[in-house]
């Protein structure tokens, strides 16, 4: 894998839902610092998914419909959905 070269802000994935039965094994509560450089043991499907989100906002972009510094995402599978919340801060 990659080694971060820790450019960008930095981004704290916390799980704040789970609806059903995650294959990956993920749990409400759990976190885990996340990059375009590493996953941090998020599932690929939802890796995928969200990366190109993930770029704009580790780098410091910004859409409409996000506020601040905090944005949700969710899993792509919706009969057992995980919801993410990523939040970007200033590497100390």
């Amino acid at each position: 894998m990659a080694k971060d070269p820790r450019i960008g802000f930095k981004v704290l994935a916390t799980v704040t839902g789970v609806k059903g039965h995650c294959n990956a094994g993920h749990q409400e509560g759990e976190e885990f610092e996340i990059s375009c450089h590493n996953p941090g043991g998020l599932c690929g499907f939802f890796y995928h998914d969200i990366f190109p989100n993930l770029m704009t906002f580790q780098f410091g972009g910004h859409l409409p419909w996000w506020e601040g510094d905090t944005i949700h995402v969710q899993c792509p599978d919706s009969h057992n959905l995980v919801t993410l919340k990523l939040e970007r801060s200033k590497r100390a």
